[in-house]
């Protein structure tokens, strides 16, 4: 087992194949770690400040996770073709899509940070929000998602990291971040020295120069790279490669705006429960957001391995790395879901002291504990449906979700019956459960894998699984 510069010789056993995933994987449950660290140490030092900030930092991230959607859909496109052209060893074709993603990746958050500037307080008035809690929320979106190009480099040049198959250095660069945030949270925040107190203010501006250092350690690595490294004659703008990278990432946005807009609308019935049910969910989120990062990590192995291996031409080999990703995955998040399950409460109080929000916080983390091992199943197996080019079905499966399952349950269970924050919680399982499972159900079926009908279309008619990786330049 090798693993340079994103070529990765693959395995003839499972022995190989986990060292493999976990050699993936691993940097990459590191990093997801460092960036729950950074949401977790945001919300408290916010949380100093009083739960109407803490409110209004979770309804703007609330707001700003649709910016996310179309940031991380260039990033899941850039991923899996760039683990493609790998795998079919054509590190021009991987070089020029990745600078094509990154011209992507800044008009995009031109464009968004545009929309913030005039359009940032009738956003957020959208959720329906308290007037406290909007003038803290408008001001907070103005100094974060203004200079959002940062954002959108962030999660491109990561994932271009990625789909070579370099995972330390976003690892690297996740705890680099942290440490500039916390820093600068404090210093902000609270004031010292010359610095004064700015409150919300201070929080978005250490997250904003926590994003610029963040973009500018990985454009060193993608530079020093010899298999990334930048031409010149690649950032002339390419009408295929935009394409290619708007066909697969168009599906993958459509997920996560449908996810986010389905998240705004369920969050407008959490906040008619109270501010302080809200701020709950909202703390609740943060601590549970580090369960997260193993179904993420494996998830993230789960793209690059299913992606290079299709790239190779590998389709019995790529369906093996996905099976064991799974299983992995879901084994340690089943610990985690324990852990949630026992210690949630105590998690919440490093937040507040109110004993009523924190038995909220509590109880949503019980209901979270129980349904751990499906969200891993979920993730990971996203993660797999994207390596294989398939982001349309986890599109339509999260819009059936969000809009027919979680959405009218949460409304259902914690409205209509008056559950309060346990219905929410529990409308939010029963979604991911049941994606979990029509997910598993079409991987068994076979009918997760795209590629193949759609490289065989370019190809001579009698193309097999074996023969594939010769026609991935016609793809």
């Amino acid at each position: 087992m090798e693993n340079h510069e994103g070529n990765i010789q693959y395995a003839d056993n499972n022995k190989e194949k986990i060292k493999i995933i976990l050699v993936l994987a691993l940097p990459a449950v590191i990093e997801n770690f460092f960036q729950t660290i950074l949401g977790f140490v945001d919300t408290y030092f916010v949380s100093k400040i009083g739960l109407a900030e803490v409110s209004a930092v979770g309804v703007t991230n609330a707001v700003l996770a649709i910016y996310f959607a179309l940031f991380m859909a260039i990033g899941v496109a850039a991923n899996v073709r760039i683990s493609n052209f790998l795998g079919a060893k054509q590190v021009e074709k991987a070089r020029h899509i990745a600078q094509q993603s990154i011209i992507l990746a800044i008009l995009f958050g031109i464009v968004t940070g545009i929309i913030t500037l005039f359009f940032a307080g009738p956003l957020l008035k959208l959720m329906g929000i308290e007037a406290n809690v909007l003038e803290a929320g408008k001001i907070y979106f103005k100094f974060v998602g203004n200079p959002s190009v940062f954002m959108s480099l962030m999660f491109v040049l990561s994932a271009i990291l990625r789909g070579a198959g370099d995972t330390r250095a976003p690892m690297k660069v996740s705890i680099l971040i942290n440490i500039v945030n916390a820093i600068l949270d404090y210093v902000f925040i609270f004031g010292f020295w010359l610095i004064p107190d700015m409150g919300v203010v201070g929080a978005a501006l250490a997250t904003v120069f926590a994003r610029l250092t963040g973009s500018l350690a990985l454009l060193y690595y993608i530079k020093r790279s010899s298999s990334l490294s930048f031409k010149r004659d690649f950032w002339k703008p390419d009408k295929q490669h935009m394409w290619e990278l708007a066909t697969l990432g168009g599906p993958a946005a459509g997920e996560r705006l449908v996810m986010r807009l389905g998240q705004i609308v369920y969050f407008g019935f959490v906040v008619t429960l109270g501010t302080n049910v809200f701020a709950a969910h909202q703390i609740a989120g943060n601590v549970e957001v580090f369960s997260y990062m193993i179904g993420y990590g494996f998830a993230t192995a789960a793209t690059i391995l299913v992606g290079q291996q299709i790239g190779a031409g590998k389709v019995d080999e790529a369906k093996k790395y996905a099976i064991l990703c799974t299983w992995f995955g879901v084994g340690s998040m089943v610990i985690l879901g324990v852990l949630l399950f026992l210690f949630g409460s105590w998690g919440g109080s490093f937040f507040t002291d109110e004993q009523e929000v924190i038995e909220n916080i509590g109880t949503a983390l019980k209901v979270s504990g129980v349904f751990q091992p499906f969200l891993g199943a979920l993730l990971i197996l996203t993660g797999a449906f994207q390596g294989a080019n398939n982001t349309k079905f986890p599109m339509y499966l999260t819009a059936m979700g969000m809009w027919v399952v979680r959405t009218l349950l949460v409304y259902i269970l914690g409205i209509q019956f008056g559950w309060g924050l346990l219905g929410v919680w529990v409308a939010i399982g029963i979604d991911i459960t049941f994606r979990a499972v029509v997910l598993t159900v079409q991987f068994v079926r076979g009918k997760w894998i795209t590629v193949k009908q759609e490289v065989e279309s370019e190809c001579h008619p009698q193309t097999t699984k074996e023969t594939m990786s010769g026609c991935v330049n016609n793809y």
